[in-house]
Protein backbone atom coordinates (compact mmCIF):
# COMPACT_ATOMS: atom_id res chain seq x y z
CA UNK A 1 0.00 0.00 0.00
CA UNK A 2 1.22 3.58 -0.12
CA UNK A 3 -0.18 6.51 1.75
CA UNK A 4 -0.18 9.89 0.93
CA UNK A 5 -1.14 12.80 3.32
CA UNK A 6 -1.70 16.64 2.90
CA UNK A 7 -4.06 19.28 4.28
CA UNK A 8 -6.86 17.70 1.90
CA UNK A 9 -6.88 14.53 3.74
CA UNK A 10 -5.50 11.20 3.54
CA UNK A 11 -5.19 9.39 0.75
CA UNK A 12 -4.82 4.99 0.45
CA UNK A 13 -3.23 4.01 -2.70
CA UNK A 14 -0.90 1.16 -4.78
CA UNK A 15 2.78 0.06 -4.65
CA UNK A 16 2.47 -1.44 -8.21
CA UNK A 17 5.91 -2.62 -8.13
CA UNK A 18 9.38 -0.81 -10.06
CA UNK A 19 9.30 1.95 -8.44
CA UNK A 20 5.54 3.15 -9.42
CA UNK A 21 3.00 3.83 -6.67
CA UNK A 22 -0.45 4.71 -8.32
CA UNK A 23 -3.84 5.96 -6.75
CA UNK A 24 -6.70 5.59 -8.60
CA UNK A 25 -10.44 6.85 -8.67
CA UNK A 26 -10.02 10.56 -6.39
CA UNK A 27 -12.98 12.48 -6.06
CA UNK A 28 -12.31 15.71 -6.87
CA UNK A 29 -15.41 17.44 -7.46
CA UNK A 30 -19.62 16.67 -6.68
CA UNK A 31 -22.52 17.90 -9.51
CA UNK A 32 -25.82 18.07 -9.48
CA UNK A 33 -27.21 16.90 -12.68
CA UNK A 34 -27.11 20.19 -14.99
CA UNK A 35 -24.72 22.22 -12.23
CA UNK A 36 -21.28 23.61 -12.54
CA UNK A 37 -18.72 20.93 -10.08
CA UNK A 38 -18.20 21.59 -6.82
CA UNK A 39 -14.78 21.49 -5.91
CA UNK A 40 -13.78 19.14 -3.04
CA UNK A 41 -11.15 20.99 -0.68
CA UNK A 42 -11.25 18.57 2.11
CA UNK A 43 -11.76 15.22 2.69
CA UNK A 44 -13.48 14.15 6.05
CA UNK A 45 -12.22 10.36 6.05
CA UNK A 46 -8.76 8.74 4.59
CA UNK A 47 -9.73 8.58 0.72
CA UNK A 48 -9.66 5.11 -0.59
CA UNK A 49 -7.42 5.16 -3.35
CA UNK A 50 -6.88 1.49 -4.90
CA UNK A 51 -9.59 1.23 -7.77
CA UNK A 52 -10.87 3.15 -10.27
CA UNK A 53 -13.43 5.20 -9.76
CA UNK A 54 -17.19 5.12 -12.12
CA UNK A 55 -17.20 6.42 -15.37
CA UNK A 56 -19.80 9.14 -16.46
CA UNK A 57 -23.11 7.39 -18.07
CA UNK A 58 -22.76 6.85 -22.00
CA UNK A 59 -23.77 4.89 -24.96
CA UNK A 60 -20.18 2.62 -25.29
CA UNK A 61 -18.41 3.07 -28.39
CA UNK A 62 -15.73 1.32 -30.43
CA UNK A 63 -12.70 1.44 -27.80
CA UNK A 64 -15.57 0.64 -24.92
CA UNK A 65 -16.31 -2.77 -26.53
CA UNK A 66 -13.06 -3.79 -27.37
CA UNK A 67 -11.46 -2.78 -24.05
CA UNK A 68 -14.38 -3.66 -22.97
CA UNK A 69 -14.52 -1.03 -20.66
CA UNK A 70 -18.92 -0.56 -20.54
CA UNK A 71 -18.58 -3.19 -17.61
CA UNK A 72 -17.15 -0.35 -15.51
CA UNK A 73 -19.26 0.88 -12.53
CA UNK A 74 -21.57 3.67 -13.82
CA UNK A 75 -22.32 7.24 -12.00
CA UNK A 76 -23.39 10.74 -12.07
CA UNK A 77 -20.98 11.27 -9.56
CA UNK A 78 -18.07 10.36 -11.85
CA UNK A 79 -15.71 13.49 -10.96
CA UNK A 80 -12.82 11.46 -10.30
CA UNK A 81 -9.00 10.98 -11.35
CA UNK A 82 -6.05 8.75 -11.46
CA UNK A 83 -2.09 9.75 -10.33
CA UNK A 84 0.83 7.59 -11.20
CA UNK A 85 3.72 8.73 -9.48
CA UNK A 86 7.78 7.37 -8.75
CA UNK A 87 7.73 5.72 -5.35
CA UNK A 88 9.77 8.05 -3.65
CA UNK A 89 7.89 11.29 -4.91
CA UNK A 90 5.58 10.68 -1.97
CA UNK A 91 7.97 10.15 0.51
CA UNK A 92 8.58 13.03 2.95
CA UNK A 93 11.97 13.11 2.08
CA UNK A 94 11.77 13.71 -1.79
CA UNK A 95 14.04 15.98 -2.86
CA UNK A 96 12.13 17.76 -6.09
CA UNK A 97 9.35 17.53 -7.42
CA UNK A 98 8.52 16.42 -10.75
CA UNK A 99 6.48 17.49 -14.11
CA UNK A 100 3.12 16.63 -14.79
CA UNK A 101 1.54 15.56 -17.46
CA UNK A 102 -2.89 15.30 -17.05
CA UNK A 103 -4.46 13.42 -19.67
CA UNK A 104 -8.20 14.10 -21.04
CA UNK A 105 -9.48 11.04 -22.99
CA UNK A 106 -11.07 11.35 -26.06
CA UNK A 107 -14.45 9.23 -27.04
CA UNK A 108 -16.77 12.18 -29.20
CA UNK A 109 -17.46 13.86 -25.77
CA UNK A 110 -20.10 10.77 -25.53
CA UNK A 111 -17.76 8.07 -24.19
CA UNK A 112 -15.13 7.03 -22.81
CA UNK A 113 -13.17 6.74 -19.47
CA UNK A 114 -9.56 7.29 -17.84
CA UNK A 115 -9.70 3.50 -16.20
CA UNK A 116 -9.25 2.07 -20.15
CA UNK A 117 -5.79 0.33 -19.78
CA UNK A 118 -3.99 2.33 -22.61
CA UNK A 119 -3.81 5.13 -20.70
CA UNK A 120 -2.12 3.49 -17.70
CA UNK A 121 0.48 5.99 -16.51
CA UNK A 122 2.99 3.78 -15.05
CA UNK A 123 5.37 3.15 -18.24
CA UNK A 124 6.03 6.99 -18.59
CA UNK A 125 6.58 7.51 -14.97
CA UNK A 126 9.43 4.98 -15.32
CA UNK A 127 10.46 6.37 -18.41
CA UNK A 128 10.73 10.37 -17.41
CA UNK A 129 10.06 10.33 -13.80
CA UNK A 130 7.10 12.62 -14.41
CA UNK A 131 4.11 12.05 -12.47
CA UNK A 132 0.61 11.49 -14.44
CA UNK A 133 -2.91 12.13 -13.73
CA UNK A 134 -5.99 11.19 -15.92
CA UNK A 135 -9.17 12.30 -15.27
CA UNK A 136 -12.88 11.47 -15.68
CA UNK A 137 -15.78 14.03 -16.66
CA UNK A 138 -19.34 14.14 -17.46
CA UNK A 139 -20.08 12.97 -21.46
CA UNK A 140 -23.09 13.40 -23.78
CA UNK A 141 -26.06 15.45 -22.46
CA UNK A 142 -24.45 15.20 -18.51
CA UNK A 143 -21.99 17.07 -20.01
CA UNK A 144 -22.68 19.04 -22.87
CA UNK A 145 -26.57 20.05 -22.69
CA UNK A 146 -27.52 23.13 -24.82
CA UNK A 147 -24.94 26.01 -24.45
CA UNK A 148 -23.54 24.44 -21.01
CA UNK A 149 -20.68 23.19 -20.64
CA UNK A 150 -20.23 20.57 -17.61
CA UNK A 151 -17.74 18.95 -19.00
CA UNK A 152 -15.11 21.04 -19.69
CA UNK A 153 -15.82 22.76 -15.81
CA UNK A 154 -14.61 19.18 -14.59
CA UNK A 155 -11.73 19.43 -16.69
CA UNK A 156 -10.88 22.85 -15.19
CA UNK A 157 -12.25 21.51 -11.44
CA UNK A 158 -9.58 18.59 -12.01
CA UNK A 159 -6.75 21.21 -12.94
CA UNK A 160 -7.91 23.09 -9.53
CA UNK A 161 -7.59 20.04 -7.47
CA UNK A 162 -3.78 19.30 -9.12
CA UNK A 163 -2.71 22.68 -7.93
CA UNK A 164 -3.80 22.20 -4.87
CA UNK A 165 -2.43 18.74 -3.91
CA UNK A 166 -0.50 17.32 -6.61
CA UNK A 167 2.74 18.31 -4.74
CA UNK A 168 2.23 15.60 -1.74
CA UNK A 169 2.26 13.00 -4.71
CA UNK A 170 5.66 14.45 -5.91
CA UNK A 171 4.35 16.82 -8.88
CA UNK A 172 4.73 20.13 -9.51
CA UNK A 173 1.91 22.98 -9.45
CA UNK A 174 3.92 25.16 -11.60
CA UNK A 175 4.84 22.23 -14.60
CA UNK A 176 1.28 20.97 -15.67
CA UNK A 177 1.33 19.77 -19.55
CA UNK A 178 -2.24 18.71 -20.76
CA UNK A 179 -2.29 16.30 -23.05
CA UNK A 180 -5.48 14.25 -24.61
CA UNK A 181 -6.80 12.51 -27.90
CA UNK A 182 -9.65 13.09 -30.08
CA UNK A 183 -12.37 14.95 -28.37
CA UNK A 184 -9.63 14.61 -25.13
CA UNK A 185 -7.29 16.96 -28.05
CA UNK A 186 -10.02 19.31 -28.70
CA UNK A 187 -10.49 20.08 -25.23
CA UNK A 188 -6.75 20.31 -24.91
CA UNK A 189 -6.90 23.16 -27.34
CA UNK A 190 -10.29 24.62 -25.99
CA UNK A 191 -8.56 24.58 -22.38
CA UNK A 192 -5.78 26.35 -24.12
CA UNK A 193 -8.13 29.32 -24.74
CA UNK A 194 -9.72 29.70 -21.80
CA UNK A 195 -9.38 32.53 -18.97
CA UNK A 196 -10.20 29.69 -16.19
CA UNK A 197 -6.98 27.69 -16.66
CA UNK A 198 -4.66 30.84 -16.41
CA UNK A 199 -1.98 29.97 -13.73
CA UNK A 200 -3.19 25.98 -14.23
CA UNK A 201 -1.56 24.81 -17.37
CA UNK A 202 1.82 25.56 -18.43
CA UNK A 203 2.12 23.61 -21.79
CA UNK A 204 0.03 21.21 -24.34
CA UNK A 205 -0.05 18.80 -26.57
CA UNK A 206 -2.90 17.79 -28.66
CA UNK A 207 -3.09 14.28 -30.38
CA UNK A 208 -5.69 14.39 -33.12
CA UNK A 209 -8.01 17.33 -32.12
CA UNK A 210 -11.86 17.18 -33.22
CA UNK A 211 -11.82 20.54 -33.32
CA UNK A 212 -14.51 20.79 -35.71
CA UNK A 213 -16.55 19.55 -32.72
CA UNK A 214 -16.60 22.97 -30.86
CA UNK A 215 -20.23 23.89 -31.60
CA UNK A 216 -21.68 27.50 -32.35
CA UNK A 217 -24.01 28.35 -29.79
CA UNK A 218 -27.22 27.87 -33.23
CA UNK A 219 -25.98 24.28 -33.63
CA UNK A 220 -26.54 23.64 -29.46
CA UNK A 221 -29.58 24.89 -29.90
CA UNK A 222 -30.83 22.51 -32.23
CA UNK A 223 -28.89 19.58 -30.75
CA UNK A 224 -30.70 20.66 -27.48
CA UNK A 225 -34.40 20.73 -29.39
CA UNK A 226 -33.70 17.14 -31.21
CA UNK A 227 -33.18 15.55 -27.57
CA UNK A 228 -35.89 17.16 -25.89
CA UNK A 229 -38.17 15.71 -28.85
CA UNK A 230 -36.42 12.38 -28.38
CA UNK A 231 -36.25 12.47 -24.69
CA UNK A 232 -39.87 13.81 -24.66
CA UNK A 233 -38.83 16.16 -22.56
CA UNK A 234 -40.43 20.05 -23.27
CA UNK A 235 -37.28 21.59 -21.28
CA UNK A 236 -33.87 21.06 -19.67
CA UNK A 237 -35.85 21.36 -16.14
CA UNK A 238 -37.85 18.13 -17.15
CA UNK A 239 -34.59 16.21 -18.17
CA UNK A 240 -33.49 16.55 -14.72
CA UNK A 241 -36.52 13.82 -13.47
CA UNK A 242 -35.49 11.54 -15.55
CA UNK A 243 -33.37 7.97 -14.59
CA UNK A 244 -30.13 7.47 -16.24
CA UNK A 245 -31.53 4.60 -18.41
CA UNK A 246 -33.75 7.10 -20.12
CA UNK A 247 -31.00 9.80 -20.34
CA UNK A 248 -29.04 7.37 -22.58
CA UNK A 249 -32.37 5.93 -24.58
CA UNK A 250 -32.87 9.59 -25.77
CA UNK A 251 -29.14 9.76 -26.38
CA UNK A 252 -29.00 6.22 -27.99
CA UNK A 253 -31.86 7.60 -30.25
CA UNK A 254 -30.39 10.87 -31.11
CA UNK A 255 -27.63 8.85 -32.77
CA UNK A 256 -29.73 6.94 -34.88
CA UNK A 257 -30.29 9.85 -38.08
CA UNK A 258 -28.54 12.86 -36.76
CA UNK A 259 -27.04 15.04 -39.55
CA UNK A 260 -24.35 16.62 -37.72
CA UNK A 261 -23.24 13.63 -35.41
CA UNK A 262 -19.89 15.79 -34.23
CA UNK A 263 -22.23 18.51 -32.40
CA UNK A 264 -24.85 16.48 -30.60
CA UNK A 265 -23.02 17.00 -27.15
CA UNK A 266 -20.08 18.84 -27.70
CA UNK A 267 -18.46 22.24 -25.89
CA UNK A 268 -20.31 25.53 -27.26
CA UNK A 269 -17.88 28.13 -27.94
CA UNK A 270 -18.35 31.76 -26.29
CA UNK A 271 -20.22 29.94 -23.07
CA UNK A 272 -18.83 28.33 -20.06
CA UNK A 273 -15.26 29.98 -20.23
CA UNK A 274 -14.52 29.00 -23.73
CA UNK A 275 -13.72 31.88 -26.60
CA UNK A 276 -15.83 32.23 -29.56
CA UNK A 277 -12.88 31.81 -31.48
CA UNK A 278 -10.59 29.16 -29.93
CA UNK A 279 -7.93 29.49 -32.66
CA UNK A 280 -7.56 33.04 -31.89
CA UNK A 281 -7.68 32.88 -27.88
CA UNK A 282 -5.31 29.88 -28.41
CA UNK A 283 -2.74 32.10 -30.13
CA UNK A 284 -2.98 34.92 -27.89
CA UNK A 285 -2.34 32.50 -24.59
CA UNK A 286 0.62 31.90 -25.75
CA UNK A 287 0.88 28.20 -23.91
CA UNK A 288 3.35 26.46 -26.21
CA UNK A 289 1.57 23.69 -28.09
CA UNK A 290 2.03 20.42 -30.06
CA UNK A 291 -0.35 19.68 -32.62
CA UNK A 292 -0.72 16.44 -34.30
CA UNK A 293 -2.72 14.27 -36.37
CA UNK A 294 -3.11 10.67 -38.13
CA UNK A 295 -2.15 9.72 -41.74
CA UNK A 296 -5.59 8.12 -42.22
CA UNK A 297 -8.02 8.94 -39.23
CA UNK A 298 -11.54 8.33 -40.71
CA UNK A 299 -10.32 5.19 -41.95
CA UNK A 300 -11.30 3.70 -38.30
CA UNK A 301 -15.12 4.55 -39.09
CA UNK A 302 -15.02 3.57 -42.57
CA UNK A 303 -13.27 0.01 -41.69
CA UNK A 304 -15.83 -0.57 -39.16
CA UNK A 305 -18.88 0.54 -40.72
CA UNK A 306 -20.52 -2.13 -43.14
CA UNK A 307 -22.20 0.26 -45.16
CA UNK A 308 -18.99 2.25 -46.27
CA UNK A 309 -16.32 -0.31 -46.33
CA UNK A 310 -18.48 -2.03 -48.98
CA UNK A 311 -19.23 1.07 -50.86
CA UNK A 312 -17.92 1.32 -54.87
CA UNK A 313 -16.41 4.25 -56.94
CA UNK A 314 -19.80 5.69 -58.17
CA UNK A 315 -20.60 5.39 -54.01
CA UNK A 316 -17.66 6.77 -53.34
CA UNK A 317 -18.41 10.05 -56.28
CA UNK A 318 -21.64 10.54 -53.95
CA UNK A 319 -19.63 11.37 -50.85
CA UNK A 320 -17.13 13.93 -52.68
CA UNK A 321 -20.53 15.43 -55.04
CA UNK A 322 -21.83 15.48 -51.32
CA UNK A 323 -19.00 17.46 -49.93
CA UNK A 324 -17.56 19.48 -52.78
CA UNK A 325 -20.46 19.70 -55.39
CA UNK A 326 -19.03 21.14 -58.50
CA UNK A 327 -15.07 20.60 -57.45
CA UNK A 328 -15.65 16.78 -56.91
CA UNK A 329 -14.40 15.32 -59.74
CA UNK A 330 -11.02 18.01 -59.52
CA UNK A 331 -10.77 16.79 -55.62
CA UNK A 332 -10.96 12.74 -56.80
CA UNK A 333 -8.57 13.44 -59.25
CA UNK A 334 -6.21 15.30 -56.35
CA UNK A 335 -6.89 12.52 -53.82
CA UNK A 336 -6.27 9.78 -56.49
CA UNK A 337 -2.43 11.39 -57.04
CA UNK A 338 -1.81 11.52 -53.23
CA UNK A 339 -3.34 8.06 -52.25
CA UNK A 340 -2.35 5.93 -54.20
CA UNK A 341 -4.00 2.39 -54.70
CA UNK A 342 -6.88 3.09 -52.11
CA UNK A 343 -10.30 0.68 -52.78
CA UNK A 344 -13.26 3.78 -53.03
CA UNK A 345 -14.11 3.74 -49.53
CA UNK A 346 -10.85 4.74 -48.36
CA UNK A 347 -10.86 7.23 -50.88
CA UNK A 348 -13.90 8.71 -48.56
CA UNK A 349 -11.43 7.92 -45.72
CA UNK A 350 -8.74 10.45 -46.83
CA UNK A 351 -10.71 13.28 -47.94
CA UNK A 352 -12.84 13.23 -44.27
CA UNK A 353 -9.39 12.83 -42.33
CA UNK A 354 -8.29 15.97 -43.98
CA UNK A 355 -11.45 17.52 -43.35
CA UNK A 356 -12.43 16.84 -39.69
CA UNK A 357 -8.79 16.83 -38.35
CA UNK A 358 -5.94 17.67 -40.78
CA UNK A 359 -7.23 21.19 -42.34
CA UNK A 360 -8.54 21.92 -38.89
CA UNK A 361 -5.40 21.74 -36.93
CA UNK A 362 -3.58 23.82 -40.14
CA UNK A 363 -5.88 26.23 -39.45
CA UNK A 364 -4.81 25.98 -35.60
CA UNK A 365 -1.33 26.44 -36.23
CA UNK A 366 -0.54 28.89 -38.72
CA UNK A 367 -2.97 31.14 -36.87
CA UNK A 368 -0.81 30.25 -33.08
CA UNK A 369 2.07 30.49 -35.74
CA UNK A 370 1.12 34.28 -36.62
CA UNK A 371 0.98 35.54 -33.42
CA UNK A 372 4.18 34.46 -32.93
CA UNK A 373 2.78 31.41 -30.13
CA UNK A 374 5.04 28.41 -29.93
CA UNK A 375 3.84 25.88 -31.68
CA UNK A 376 5.12 22.30 -33.62
CA UNK A 377 3.29 20.34 -35.68
CA UNK A 378 3.91 16.31 -36.56
CA UNK A 379 2.31 13.89 -38.49
CA UNK A 380 1.91 10.21 -37.27
CA UNK A 381 1.56 7.89 -40.92
CA UNK A 382 2.70 4.28 -39.68
CA UNK A 383 -0.03 1.91 -40.93
CA UNK A 384 -0.90 -0.91 -38.84
CA UNK A 385 -0.77 -4.52 -40.35
CA UNK A 386 -3.91 -5.69 -38.94
CA UNK A 387 -7.21 -6.48 -41.29
CA UNK A 388 -4.38 -6.47 -43.95
CA UNK A 389 -4.28 -2.82 -43.65
CA UNK A 390 -7.63 -1.61 -43.60
CA UNK A 391 -7.30 0.57 -40.83
CA UNK A 392 -3.75 2.52 -42.58
CA UNK A 393 -2.97 4.76 -39.64
CA UNK A 394 -6.27 5.40 -38.08
CA UNK A 395 -7.73 7.68 -35.75
CA UNK A 396 -6.57 6.63 -32.06
CA UNK A 397 -3.45 4.26 -33.63
CA UNK A 398 -0.81 6.46 -32.20
CA UNK A 399 -1.99 6.26 -27.95
CA UNK A 400 -0.59 3.27 -27.20
CA UNK A 401 2.53 4.58 -28.79
CA UNK A 402 2.30 7.99 -26.88
CA UNK A 403 1.93 6.22 -23.05
CA UNK A 404 4.29 3.15 -24.66
CA UNK A 405 1.97 0.84 -23.30
CA UNK A 406 2.04 -1.67 -26.55
CA UNK A 407 1.68 -5.15 -23.57
CA UNK A 408 -1.90 -3.48 -22.64
CA UNK A 409 -4.94 -5.63 -23.10
CA UNK A 410 -6.17 -4.60 -26.60
CA UNK A 411 -3.46 -2.88 -28.23
CA UNK A 412 -2.20 -5.87 -29.91
CA UNK A 413 -5.75 -6.43 -32.29
CA UNK A 414 -5.21 -3.04 -32.72
CA UNK A 415 -1.09 -2.41 -33.75
CA UNK A 416 -0.73 -6.01 -34.39
CA UNK A 417 3.13 -7.70 -33.40
CA UNK A 418 5.50 -5.65 -36.46
CA UNK A 419 8.85 -5.58 -33.81
CA UNK A 420 9.64 -2.08 -35.18
CA UNK A 421 6.40 -0.80 -32.63
CA UNK A 422 9.12 -0.98 -30.00
CA UNK A 423 11.29 2.12 -31.72
CA UNK A 424 8.25 4.14 -32.80
CA UNK A 425 6.84 3.96 -29.06
CA UNK A 426 10.53 5.13 -27.69
CA UNK A 427 10.54 8.05 -29.93
CA UNK A 428 6.88 9.44 -29.79
CA UNK A 429 6.82 8.89 -25.73
CA UNK A 430 10.40 10.20 -25.73
CA UNK A 431 9.29 13.45 -27.10
CA UNK A 432 6.08 14.12 -25.04
CA UNK A 433 8.47 13.54 -21.66
CA UNK A 434 10.68 15.83 -22.94
CA UNK A 435 8.25 18.22 -23.98
CA UNK A 436 6.94 18.20 -20.52
CA UNK A 437 9.97 18.39 -18.57
CA UNK A 438 11.46 21.13 -20.63
CA UNK A 439 9.40 22.69 -22.69
CA UNK A 440 11.32 21.32 -25.71
CA UNK A 441 10.84 18.81 -28.39
CA UNK A 442 13.28 17.64 -31.29
CA UNK A 443 12.65 19.45 -34.17
CA UNK A 444 11.99 23.06 -35.50
CA UNK A 445 8.50 24.65 -34.40
CA UNK A 446 5.81 25.20 -37.31
CA UNK A 447 6.25 28.59 -38.75
CA UNK A 448 4.29 29.63 -42.40
CA UNK A 449 7.45 29.72 -44.32
CA UNK A 450 8.53 26.02 -44.11
CA UNK A 451 5.63 25.05 -41.88
CA UNK A 452 7.83 21.98 -40.09
CA UNK A 453 6.24 19.05 -39.41
CA UNK A 454 8.12 15.96 -37.71
CA UNK A 455 6.86 12.68 -39.34
CA UNK A 456 6.45 9.85 -37.05
CA UNK A 457 6.93 6.10 -38.39
CA UNK A 458 9.01 3.39 -38.68
CA UNK A 459 11.62 5.96 -40.29
CA UNK A 460 11.28 9.71 -38.85
CA UNK A 461 11.61 12.56 -40.72
CA UNK A 462 11.40 15.72 -40.87
CA UNK A 463 8.99 17.17 -43.72
CA UNK A 464 8.85 20.99 -45.25
CA UNK A 465 4.95 21.85 -45.67
CA UNK A 466 4.19 18.07 -46.48
CA UNK A 467 1.30 18.19 -49.39
CA UNK A 468 0.93 21.61 -49.92
CA UNK A 469 -1.18 21.40 -52.68
CA UNK A 470 -4.21 19.48 -50.13
CA UNK A 471 -2.88 22.16 -47.60
CA UNK A 472 -3.81 25.15 -50.12
CA UNK A 473 -7.26 23.82 -50.90
CA UNK A 474 -8.43 23.22 -47.51
CA UNK A 475 -7.25 26.63 -46.44
CA UNK A 476 -9.31 27.84 -48.88
CA UNK A 477 -12.53 25.53 -47.29
CA UNK A 478 -12.23 25.63 -43.81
Amino acid sequence: MALVTNLSGSFNGNDIGADVVEFLGIQFATADRFADPVDILNYQKPVDARTFGPQSPQVPGFMEEILDTKKLPVSEQCLNLNIWAPSDAISAQASKLRPVLFWIHGGAYTNGTAATSWYNGASLVRRGDVVVVSINYRLGPFGFIGDDNFGTLDQVSALRWVQRNITAFGGDPKNVTIFGESAGGSSVVALTASYLTVGLIKRAWAMSPSLRQLRTKAQAAVALEQYLGLAKCQSIDELRSLTIEEMIKATELMFVDVENYVSTFTPTLGCSGLSENVNEASANSGVPLVVGTNHDENRLWTALHPDSASIDMAGALVFYEKSFGADAKFMWDTYCEHRKDLTASQMVAAFQTDENFRAPAWKLCEKRSNQNAPTWMYWFTWPTPVFDGAFGSCHALDIPFVFHNLDAPGVEQFTGLDPEREQIADRLSAEVLSFATTGEVSWPQYETTSRATLRVDKQNFLLKDPEPELRNIWTKLV
